[in-house]
C-alpha cells in the first residue's frame, strides 16, 4: 500500500513533459474579432500579473519549509516554474492581441506594491494549516481558469486557460498531500482546519486580485485613473463572467476536502458552503 507522500514523489519522477508557451497557437487568434473584449483583457491582464509575482510567495514558502527537502525541492523545480509559465503565457497573449499595452511597466507599479502583501508573517501559524490555505488558493485559481475557459469563445484563451486550470489542480493534489503528512504531526482538530479554510477563503480575490485591477486600469485607461465608477464597472463584469461559468460543486468538494468529513456531513454542509462561496465571488 502506497502512501500519499510516495504517490506525489511518483507522479512526479514520471509525469509527462509539461507544456510549453510554444505549444499555444497565437497565429490562430482571429485578433480583429478578440481586441474589443475589454472584459477578456483585463481578466488576462490581471491574472498575468499575480502569476508573474509568484516567486515572490515561493521564496516564502521555501524559507517556512525549509526543513522539509521533499517540499522545497517540488516549490523550485516544479511549482514556482510553472506559476510563473502561467504569468509569461498570458503576458505573451496580451502582447499579440493588445501590443499598445505597456505590460512591463504597469506590472513594475504593480509588482512595487504588490510586494508588500507578500511576507512570511502573513503564513499561517502552523506548517500544517499553511499546506490547507495553499489548498484554498489553488481551489480559487483552479476556478478562475476554468471559468475563463468556459467563458471565451477564443479556441486560443480557451487553450491557455484550461491548461493552467489543470496545473492548478495538480498543484491542489500536492499541497494536499503534504497537507495530510504534516497533519499527522501536529495533530490538528477539524476546528483549527475550518478556521484556517475560513480565513483563506475570505481573503480570496480581495489584495492580489485588487491591487492588479488597479495597476491595469491605470495604464490600460490613463485618462480614466480617478475614475472609480469605471473601475467598479470593470470589476464587476470581471466578477461576473467568473461566477456565470463556475461550477461551485467542483470547488466546494475540493475546498472541504482537508476536512475530510463523512460523506453525510459533507452533504448536509454543502449548500450553505455553495451559498458562502458564491458571496465570495460576489466581491
Amino acid at each position: 500500500m502506497t502512501t500519499d507522500r510516495e504517490n506525489v514523489s511518483n507522479a512526479g519522477s514520471h509525469r509527462a513533459p509539461h507544456w510549453r508557451i510554444e505549444d499555444l497557437d497565437f497565429s490562430a487568434i482571429d485578433i480583429a474579432k478578440v481586441r474589443p473584449d475589454e472584459n477578456l483583457f483585463y481578466l488576462a491582464a490581471c491574472a498575468s500579473f499575480v502569476e508573474s509575482g509568484s516567486d515572490l510567495y515561493t521564496q516564502n514558502l521555501i524559507a517556512y519549509y525549509d526543513d522539509d527537502p521533499e517540499i522545497t525541492e517540488w516549490l523550485t523545480h516544479y511549482w514556482e516554474v510553472e506559476e510563473l509559465q502561467h504569468g509569461n503565457a498570458l503576458k505573451t497573449y496580451i502582447a499579440h492581441v493588445w501590443p499598445e499595452f505597456n505590460w512591463q511597466l504597469a506590472y513594475n507599479n504593480f509588482l512595487a506594491e504588490y510586494s508588500g502583501y507578500c511576507k512570511v508573517e502573513l503564513l499561517e501559524p502552523s506548517k500544517a494549516l499553511e499546506m490547507v490555505a495553499r489548498c484554498v488558493v489553488e481551489t480559487g485559481t483552479a476556478t478562475f481558469y476554468q471559468a475563463l475557459a468556459r467563458s471565451t469563445q477564443e479556441p486560443v484563451m480557451r487553450d491557455l486557460a484550461t491548461r493552467i486550470a489543470n496545473d492548478e489542480v495538480n498543484h491542489y493534489k500536492h499541497f494536499f498531500s503534504y497537507f495530510r503528512r504534516l497533519r499527522q504531526k501536529e495533530a490538528l482538530s477539524r476546528r483549527h482546519i475550518f478556521g484556517a479554510l475560513r480565513r483563506r477563503t475570505l481573503e480570496m480575490k480581495t489584495e492580489d486580485s485588487a491591487c492588479a485591477l488597479r495597476h491595469v486600469f491605470k495604464f490600460r485607461e490613463p485618462q480614466h485613473t480617478h475614475d472609480n465608477a469605471r473601475m467598479e464597472a470593470i470589476h464587476a463584469a470581471m466578477n461576473a463572467t467568473i461566477r456565470q461559468n463556475l461550477r461551485a460543486h467542483m470547488t466546494i468538494k475540493m475546498m472541504m476536502r482537508p476536512l475530510e468529513l463523512p460523506s453525510v456531513v459533507q452533504t448536509l454542509v454543502t449548500y450553505p458552503a455553495t451559498h458562502f462561496m458564491n458571496k465570495v465571488f460576489l466581491r
